[in-house]
């Protein structure tokens, strides 16, 4: 959908970036379940290893800054264009998923049902890097990405 206006270039980019916060946060769960049994898969995330490194340098505390920054300063920006703030408001809500996705794979971690774990673990992996790729490819060519149920928590979010 591009009803609000035609993007540039840059604003393509830029609204790219936020979705990087996910994917990293949503690696964790491929290195429980998919990457460490393939370990071939680790080609394709290499490049993110710098930004890896840094935002894990942040430490808890750091990550939760970048966290809130994006929203306060991004989304509730007024200033910012439109396709950028849906845009990291909707990696924030992926993100806000990892972090359930988390919660929910420590529930389900009890001794010896390791299978469950690695289950959990696929799924929100593989959901999370499929949503990113799709939004990614989306804002690239200037279409806003609509992901069922997070594109109209987000169209709420942002006016």
């Amino acid at each position: 959908m591009t009803w609000r206006g035609s993007t540039t270039v840059s604003d393509r980019i830029l609204a790219c970036l936020p979705y990087l916060l996910p994917l990293i946060d949503g690696l964790v769960f491929g290195y429980v379940s998919l990457l460490k049994e393939f370990p071939a898969l680790q080609v394709l995330f290499l490049p993110l290893q710098p930004i890896i490194l840094i935002y894990g340098s942040l430490g808890s505390i750091g990550q939760l800054i970048v966290f809130f920054a994006l929203f306060f300063l991004v989304v509730r920006n007024e200033k910012i264009s439109h396709f950028i703030r849906f845009n990291t408001m909707q990696a924030i809500l992926l993100d806000i998923i990892v972090f359930l996705g988390s919660i929910a794979l420590r529930i389900v971690a009890l001794p010896g049902i390791d299978f469950a774990v690695q289950t959990v673990a696929s799924t929100i992996f593989l959901g999370i890097v499929a949503a990113v790729v799709y939004s990614v490819a989306q804002s690239l060519t200037g279409r806003y990405a609509e992901i069922p149920a997070v594109s109209d928590a987000v169209y709420m979010q942002v006016r």
